[in-house]
């Protein structure tokens, strides 16, 4: 579908809301085209997807009626995310959302016309999708989940005391895991707790590098890796079958095995960048709207879990969760 004007929206849309319709903003009545695609689909990147279009419906935008919601995944491969990426450049839909850093740098490398709200993007600017925390003025604009790692770090010492080191399990070719990675070292180290790397480069492999942590990590840490997280389960075996605690820098990940975290819905994400697709759908550029950052956190703990990995949760620690993984 070809890009319309927004001044012709802006008067198509006049006459809708005058039929009663009701709906907000100025482009809200005409037809829509918005493009999203992650990187990989995972309970996480897919809570971002439905977030984004439950609140287009909100503002109006409605798949069926005045909207073309489009959906790609690339499969956990870059050169499929930069295909995709080509593609969706080819149709000029209104606004392409593309989740996830690797899919966001092959949206942002592809097009400098269409706007791009990218979304959970650990750290655009290490990304190079935007030059810094301020108003891009390009054609690029979103939402960073970037993760509040010292938090999690004082998590898994809290819940496993005994930790004296924490295997991480990361892709090195993601951007943000290698961003998060250095975080932990640096909180870590802080805390006194050696760091030992398990790198993974795609998901078949996520298994054997859990399986290299055995002997060496008092404590698994996952961090918001989509390679590691669309394989979450083969680390959770790993922590059950020789009794280290996993833990977890998103909170889908507990419903999957993690013991605890401490993190974002991911389906809220997909909300607030929601919200932003909807103010360039109602003619706000996207290079006026700096990147956001997400600060509400959420306990999510799974005593069951914890047991088979040698933990025992305390009363406290249950209570003071959102959510209890029963």
């Amino acid at each position: 579908m070809k890009s319309l004007s927004l001044t012709h929206k802006i008067m198509a849309s006049a006459a809708a809301m005058a039929l009663g319709l009701g709906l907000s903003g100025a482009a809200s009545a005409a037809d829509v085209t918005v493009a999203t695609t992650a990187i990989v689909e995972h309970p996480a990147l897919d809570a971002v997807r439905d977030g984004v279009k439950d609140e287009l419906a909100e503002a109006g935008f409605v798949e069926g009626k005045n909207l073309t919601f489009l959906y790609e995944s690339a499969q956990g491969n870059p050169g499929t995310a930069a295909q995709i990426a080509r593609d969706y450049v080819g149709k000029a839909p209104n606004v392409i959302v593309p989740i996830a850093t690797p899919s966001a740098q092959a949206v942002v490398a592809a097009t400098k016309e269409i706007p791009v709200v990218f979304s959970a993007v650990t750290d655009p600017v290490a990304a190079k999708l935007v030059p810094s925390a301020e108003a891009s003025g390009t054609n690029v604009t979103g939402v960073s989940d970037l993760s509040p790692i010292g938090k999690h770090v004082d998590l898994v010492l809290q819940l496993n005391p005994s930790t004296k080191t924490i295997g991480v399990p990361f892709n090195p070719g993601e951007a943000n895991s290698v961003v998060l990675l250095d975080l932990v070292k640096k909180h870590a180290a802080e805390k006194g707790i050696a760091v030992v790397e398990a790198p993974a480069t795609k998901s078949s492999e996520v298994l054997q590098a859990a399986q290299s942590l055995i002997g060496k990590a008092d404590s698994i840490y996952v961090p918001t890796d989509n390679t590691i997280i669309s394989a979450f389960e083969a680390v959770a075996k790993v922590g059950v079958d020789n009794r280290i605690p996993v833990f977890a820098g998103d909170t889908d990940s507990v419903k999957r095995g993690a013991v605890a975290a401490l993190g974002f819905d991911y389906y809220d994400v997909g909300r607030q960048t929601g919200k932003i697709v909807v103010e360039i759908l109602n003619g706000k550029s996207a290079g006026d709207i700096a990147f956001q950052g997400v600060s509400k956190t959420n306990l999510f703990v799974n005593p069951a879990m914890a047991e088979k990995m040698g933990l025992s949760l305390s009363q406290d620690v249950i209570d003071s969760a959102q959510e209890v993984i029963q």
